[in-house]
């Protein structure tokens, strides 16, 4: 069974968290099957976003986890903005979620492309 969006948003939250990083909502979209954007700032003037990863790279023995893309890693946050408002045109439902931390880390399942 698959969390709904707001419910994943909290198990992140207290994930980074714990982990020292801060986290806040940028945008707050559906609360049931809001896709998840999640933007990692790297505290030195660059930023990665993660996407909701295509179907493509889910299996039929899926866990049910959420599954993330790098869509751009260590770039400008104006990069990311630009695209962010284009998808938010295409879906205005979405969750925009920051989270800030000086380490590498991530509490999410990044698949490889």
């Amino acid at each position: 069974m698959r969390l709904t969006s707001a419910m994943w948003f909290a198990v992140f939250m207290k994930m980074e968290t714990a982990r020292g990083a801060y986290v806040s909502v940028v945008n707050s979209g559906a609360q049931q099957a809001g896709a998840l954007f999640i933007i990692q700032n790297h505290l030195d003037d660059t930023s990665s976003l993660y996407a909701p990863a295509p179907q493509a790279f889910l299996d039929e023995e899926d866990d049910g986890d959420r599954k993330f893309e790098c869509v751009f890693a260590s770039v400008s946050q104006e990069t990311i903005d630009n695209y962010l408002e284009k998808q938010k045109n295409f879906d205005p439902d979405l969750w925009i979620i920051e989270t800030e931390s000086g380490s590498g880390d991530i509490s999410i399942s990044i698949v490889k492309s």
